[in-house]
């Protein structure tokens, strides 16, 4: 009686321990946001990026978009958006999908998220002086030179303020 009842205590914890396993391995992250994803979604996989009418898929390091009459998957996006500020531009985070293929809802975000949507303030895991590996080598150009001509101005505004003496120290 008592072996038997080891028997069945010991399976019992084994179920347990197993159960406990396979729960661990479902909460996993399923990948790596890119340092220009929203701050605070972790256990999501598309973005939806408006301005582009394209899809990130955090999973591969993908962008999916549609092209040449297909939906295909690429690690760049389309020639026309190679500038395209991934930092500045608004990405629609899919809370609610969960399959491999979602552009089937593409006439629906299309139309809810029009270009030029923005919901509310984004704030991007990284900042815009990381590199980014993704086709678009001059989406950065555009931004640095503004902060160096904002810089530039308020240098100017220093040194009229101050007579022409430089900044104040």
């Amino acid at each position: 009686m008592m072996k038997n009842l080891k028997l069945i205590l010991i399976g019992f914890i084994l179920f347990f321990a197993s159960a406990v396993q396979s729960q661990v391995a479902v909460n996993v992250n399923i990948g790596t946001p890119p340092p220009w994803g929203p701050v605070g979604y972790n256990e999501v996989r598309y973005y939806y990026l408006p301005d582009v009418e394209a899809y990130y898929d955090i999973q591969s390091s993908m962008f999916i978009y549609y092209y040449g009459g297909a939906w295909i998957h690429r690690s760049y996006l389309p020639v026309q958006y190679r500038s395209y500020d991934l930092f500045g531009g608004y990405k629609v985070v899919m809370t609610d999908y969960y399959g491999n293929t979602p552009y089937i809802h593409f006439k629906n975000h299309k139309m809810k998220y029009a270009k030029g949507y923005h919901g509310k303030m984004q704030k991007t895991i990284g900042n815009r002086h990381e590199k980014v590996n993704n086709g678009n080598s001059g989406n950065n150009r555009g931004n640095n030179s503004k902060s160096k001509r904002q810089e530039n101005n308020k240098n100017m505004k220093n040194k009229h303020n101050n007579n022409g003496k430089g900044n104040k120290k």
